[in-house]
Parts: C-alpha cells; sequence; structure tokens
C-alpha cells in the first residue's frame, strides 16, 4: 500500500524520463533529507546517490560552502532582468569562466543544460549567416550523442527513444559513425585513432561547405551508455572544422569540472572549441544555471547597430540568475583548490578497484570503461533477455538495498559525488554486487 504522500504524487506528478506505469511496482523514494552523497528517505534509510542526481551533484548534497553563498546572496536579491544590468557576484563569475578555456572569453547565461546547447547551436547558425556563409545550415553530430531536450538540441542527438517520436518537425544533423571507443586512457586508441579517422573524414568531407557546426560531447557520451571514446578524435575534428570554417561546439554538460579528471573534457585532447556549453556542476547541482562560453570572433560578429540582422536577441528570464552565479562562483573556488584534481584522482582510483572486484564477483558485467570519476559496463546477457529491462531490474533492487543506481538500459554505472569517501564506493560496490546476484538468480542467467 502506497503511503499518503507517494499516492497525493502519483494523482498528480509526470514524473520525467519515467513510463509512469512503472511506479505502479517502483514508486518514488520519499526524500525528506539529502547530505553528502546520501538521499534521506522518510522511513530513516540513507541511500547513495550513486548517479549524483542525474549527474550534476559533484560536490555531494549540502555543501557548506554553496549554502553560505546561496544565503549570502539571498540576503542582498535574488534575480534582476540581465538585459540592461549589472552586478558584481555576476561579472567576478564571468571572469572565472573566461579563464577556463581561453581563447573563450564572451559569457552567454542560459536556464540548464538544454538552453545552453539550444544557444550555441542558435549561435553557431546565426554568426554563419552573418559571415556570408548562408549555405552552412547542417549541424553535424556523433553517434550515440545526447544534447537535451529542447528542438535542436534532440534535433542534434542519436538516441532514437528521446528523438524518434518528434523527428519529423526535427532538423536532420548528420551523424558520424565509427567512433574510436575506448575502455580507459591506457587503451593504445586513447593518444592515436589514425586507424579510424579515414572512415570518420570520408564521412565529413561531403560537408566541408555547408557545414554550420559540429556539436559533441568530448571524451565522456553520458545517455548513451557512458561510452567513452579517444581525445585524438577530437583533435582531429578541432583540425577538420577549422580547416572548413566549421565551428566546434564542446557539450561539457555533463564532462565539465573534473568528471572526466580533468576541468574540462576538452583538456584531454588539449584544444578548445569555438563554443562551449556548461550546466549541472556549474552550481554543484544547487539551481539551473547554464553558460556558454564563446570565442570573440563570433562575439564580433553581432557587433553592430541594431536590426541589421546581426542582434542575437536570445533571452532566458532567468539568465544570469544572482542566487545561480552566487553558488556557481563558490563552487568553481572549491574546484580550483589545489588539492580538488587529487580528490577526483583518488576516487577513480577506488571507483576502478571496487568495480573490477564487481565484475569478478557477478561475472556477466562486460565492455568496462573508466574515465575520473566515472565507471560503466554492461550486462552480458541471453538473447531471451535483452528486451526484459535486466538493468532496470538491476536498479530497483539496489534501490531496495541501499543505492540509487539508475540504469541506462542494460548498462550499469556509478558516477557518484566527486567528493564521495571509500567508504560510500565500498559500500556501493558491495550493493551492486548484491543486486546484480538477486536479479541473475532470479532470471536464472
Amino acid at each position: 500500500m502506497k503511503n499518503d504522500l507517494i499516492s497525493r504524487d502519483l494523482r498528480h506528478i509526470w514524473h520525467p524520463c519515467s513510463q509512469m506505469k512503472d511506479y505502479e511496482q517502483f514508486p518514488p523514494l520519499e526524500v525528506v533529507g539529502a547530505e553528502g552523497s546520501h538521499l534521506i528517505l522518510k522511513d530513516g534509510r540513507k541511500i547513495i546517490d550513486a548517479v549524483s542526481s542525474w549527474w550534476c551533484k559533484s560536490l555531494g548534497h549540502g555543501h557548506p560552502r554553496l549554502r553560505e553563498a546561496l544565503i549570502k546572496q539571498a540576503s542582498k536579491f535574488e534575480h534582476v532582468i540581465s538585459a540592461n544590468t549589472s552586478n558584481e557576484t555576476l561579472v567576478e563569475l564571468s571572469e572565472k569562466l573566461s579563464g577556463l578555456c581561453p581563447p573563450l572569453s564572451k559569457v552567454f547565461y542560459g536556464g540548464d543544460g538544454s538552453t545552453a546547447v539550444e544557444i550555441a547551436l542558435k549561435l553557431a547558425l546565426h554568426a554563419q549567416g552573418a559571415k556570408g556563409q548562408a549555405q552552412r545550415t547542417k549541424f553535424i553530430s556523433l553517434e550515440n550523442g545526447y544534447h537535451g531536450e529542447s528542438g535542436l538540441a534532440l534535433a542534434v542527438s542519436d538516441l532514437g527513444i528521446y528523438r524518434e517520436p518528434y523527428a519529423s518537425v526535427l532538423p536532420e544533423p548528420v551523424i558520424l559513425r565509427g567512433l574510436p571507443y575506448v575502455s580507459s586512457s591506457e587503451d593504445p586508441l586513447w593518444k592515436d585513432c589514425s586507424s579510424a579517422w579515414p572512415v570518420i573524414e570520408a564521412q565529413l568531407k561531403p560537408y566541408a561547405e555547408t557545414g554550420a557546426a559540429l556539436i559533441v560531447e568530448p571524451v565522456l557520451q553520458g545517455a548513451g551508455g557512458m561510452r567513452v571514446y579517444s581525445p585524438d578524435l577530437l583533435r582531429r575534428l578541432r583540425a577538420w572544422t577549422r580547416e572548413h570554417g566549421v565551428y566546434l561546439i564542446a557539450d561539457e554538460i555533463l564532462t565539465g569540472f573534473w568528471r572526466t579528471g580533468e576541468i574540462l573534457a576538452m583538456r584531454h585532447a588539449v584544444v578548445a572549441p569555438d563554443l562551449l556549453c556548461l550546466s549541472k556542476a556549474l552550481t554543484g547541482g544547487w539551481l539551473p544555471f547554464s553558460a556558454v562560453l564563446i570565442d570573440q570572433s563570433i562575439h564580433d560578429l553581432f557587433y553592430s547597430d541594431y536590426g541589421k540582422g546581426r542582434d542575437f536577441l536570445h533571452s532566458n528570464t532567468y539568465s544570469g540568475n544572482a542566487l545561480g552565479a552566487a553558488v556557481a562562483l563558490e563552487a568553481l573556488s572549491i574546484y580550483s583548490e589545489p588539492g580538488f584534481a587529487g580528490t577526483v584522482s583518488q576516487l577513480s582510483q577506488n571507483m576502478s578497484k571496487a568495480w573490477k572486484q564487481v565484475m569478478a564477483s557477478t561475472g556477466v558485467l562486460e565492455n568496462p570503461r573508466f574515465l575520473g570519476g566515472v565507471v560503466a559496463a554492461d550486462l552480458r546477457l541471453p538473447e531471451t533477455l535483452r528486451d526484459q529491462r535486466v538493468g532496470f531490474q538491476v536498479y530497483q533492487e539496489a534501490a531496495s538495498r541501499g543505492a540509487l543506481l539508475r540504469n541506462l538500459g542494460n548498462t550499469l554505472y556509478w558516477l557518484p559525488p566527486l567528493n564521495s569517501p571509500p567508504e560510500v564506493i565500498g559500500a556501493l560496490a558491495e550493493i551492486t554486487s548484491e543486486s546484480i546476484k538477486a536479479v541473475q538468480k532470479r532470471l536464472n542467467f
């Protein structure tokens, strides 16, 4: 019997990224608190947030410095229109963001990750027209890529379950296939993907004169199954886009701020894009807030008299929200501390060791991936079970045992807060192993 709050929830709330019928057997968890790497439930249980609440809680729940920054800003003002106004918090944040990825010295603020991608795609298309390249209308993206749920963001994504219902009204992108996927930075392809490049270059060639922008999730593709690919591909894509006048957009909404072991995933390739999208960990997951870092040359294309076709009039009500800016500024301060890279490195080692133990103890995980604060693998299943949502069953088991281990199809992964202590990773390994074994026993595989 569902408790009263859950009954009220299901009577009115349509939950995101969900088939609501699933909630009949797997009702929502009633959260009454959150602290560090854990969610606190009404029944008193603490469960590990193994997915950082959709990949945004890089500093855990309830971080005291982020809370203090929010309160301090709220005592001044919470939000004002950012057209024709300025404030010290937003200027200071913009100065710090401009130093993250030279030469991207301009910052345009949005509301969430999808909004940032939408801004970047619109800017790229508009900028091509401003340069007299009106024929450049094609967006190029990568197989298994995902960039959000708004119109253009969804259009350049390659996951059918999200895109197909709306395909008839979405622009058709060019999807590059045959990516050089790797298991970790130890894979030979990590440094040199020359064997894969000719196939990709051949796919790019027809769009050298019509490509507007190429968008990538640098190195790590999230919703596409936590797939890791060679940063050498980024270097080659950067060279190709620069040679042919195509803008390169880096979607770092998941990968930004140390998730891959570098403060930005683009740093694995030692190249800079033309536009870079940030959200999620930008505020440590406290508030919806996003930013697009932009090359000065793009900004200069729009610096003109009003009404000459060079006005970028995108607007979001909460663009540059002061509360989000204040929290983001403090989060950046934490990410920049000398010891933070070491914290991530230690977490990466702990997670890799524990994940290998899970794989050994269960014997049904394959294609492991290890990168920074992420580990993943796919369930190896007999043909008869591949459509049985086995990953979802493991997710349910894990929730009952103390971990929010939300699956991606039959891919299981950990993406916990970057400051998760070793004992949390140890507990997560035990829960993951026992959950897989329970489902194995039930389904006999």
